[in-house]
């Protein structure tokens, strides 16, 4: 993932300051996002160089001093090239963290998903069927392939999902996949479960979906008529897989459609053996 990324270390003066050494501190902002940490040292205003983010001089204390910022920035820049490596979404907290040596639990949108998905697979049967799970396998599948392609990492932290993240998964769907209206809102309301799932175990603040407004489209079946049903049923397909899902199709048709013929309707009853085509 490509990001804006910059360090600024400057002098923090706290309220009612009127002399003496100031707290120098280090700002990480990454994509305009803003982090900052104390360096643990202080310094007078007057020796320090704003412009350079270092103390003034060449004495052997402020060479120390300034060989110390170094150090944190090298750190700081280690820890980005470490993130870059692992794929992994690259944030100002994060790399603050880094810095400090706080260990960070990180729960990441598609390890989620794959932990949600097993859960599943695990109660097919007894909660949920075998076509539940195959839907959120691919609504997985969708997801991660949107974040290759928008943010080119294998994963993000769930707390980057926001309304950006939606509409641009939404867009991807429709553009690059190549899915009509009612498929998108399907994958999406799958992946907006997932989303429930991290805000009800507090590893995420914001619903991403609260401002995202996307409706199922009513859509009008067609039917075959009797003379299409006979083309179909002498139609050479060339391979024996095909002939044979033709002749469970018009078993169906022939066989479960003809009790459930609206006879107040005269398109029906003209037609005793009609096939639903789905979508």
């Amino acid at each position: 993932m490509k990001t804006n990324f910059s360090l600024l270390f400057y002098l923090k003066k706290p309220k009612n300051y009127n002399e003496g050494p100031v707290p120098v501190y280090l700002r990480i902002t990454v994509n305009g996002k803003r982090a900052e940490t104390t360096t643990s040292r202080t310094c007078e205003p007057a020796q320090w160089n704003s412009k350079a983010g270092r103390l003034k001089g060449t004495k052997e204390f402020v060479r120390a001093f300034n060989a110390y910022l170094d150090t944190l920035q090298a750190m700081v820049y280690a820890g980005h090239e470490s993130l870059t490596a692992q794929k992994v979404a690259i944030t100002a907290d994060r790399l603050k963290n880094l810095l400090n040596g706080k260990p960070e639990k990180l729960y990441t949108i598609i390890d989620v998903f794959k932990e949600h998905n097993n859960q599943v697979a695990a109660l097919v049967g007894s909660d949920f069927a075998k076509g539940t799970l195959d839907r959120y396998k691919t609504s997985l599948k969708h997801t991660q392939d949107f974040i290759k392609w928008k943010y080119d990492v294998n994963d993000i932290d769930v707390k980057e999902i926001d309304h950006d993240f939606i509409v641009s998964y939404d867009f991807y769907l429709r553009s690059v996949r190549k899915c009509a209206n009612n498929s998108a809102v399907k994958y999406l309301k799958n992946f907006k479960k997932i989303v429930r799932i991290c805000i009800a175990s507090g590893w995420m603040v914001n619903d991403p979906f609260v401002n995202y407004k996307a409706k199922v489209k009513v859509v009008d079946r067609l039917f075959l008529n009797n003379e299409e049903l006979q083309r179909m049923a002498v139609k050479d397909f060339g391979t024996e897989r095909l002939g044979q899902i033709r002749d469970i199709f018009l078993f169906s048709c022939f066989t479960g459609d003809s009790d459930e013929r609206d006879h107040s309707n005269p398109a029906q009853a003209d037609h005793p053996f009609r096939a639903k085509l789905t979508t």
